[in-house]
């Protein structure tokens, strides 16, 4: 996994959705982020350990290439407004709902 600066995750999601335009998914998550790069342990003491602020990773795969930044809080208004404006462009495939087949198959069940 590559772990990007916020501008160059922008680029290289914007790819990775005009790779998979016609055929393909990407997979998006987010998740909270402590700063940690070892695992908690499970018994013991475990350390105490508190971060200096909250930072949200991101991570986008499509199965082949994964990609990944970390945003801190004071950057998030400005990756979120770029990163919706991006969502928004891309997001125009998505096939609408068929209606119609539904109420048939409620009203054969009963």
């Amino acid at each position: 996994m590559v772990l990007l600066e916020s501008d160059s995750f922008l680029t290289e999601l914007t790819r990775l959705f005009q790779k998979c335009r016609t055929t393909g998914s990407i997979y998006l998550t987010m998740k909270k982020y402590d700063g940690r790069t070892k695992p908690v342990p499970r018994k013991g003491h475990p350390d105490t350990f508190e971060p200096a602020d909250n930072k949200c990773l991101l991570r986008a795969t499509d199965g082949k290439k994964k990609i990944s930044t970390v945003i801190s809080s004071k950057e998030v208004n400005r990756f979120q407004m770029a990163y919706s404006n991006l969502l928004r462009a891309h997001m125009d495939g998505l096939k609408k709902k068929d209606k119609r087949s539904k109420s048939k198959k409620t009203k054969a069940t009963q």
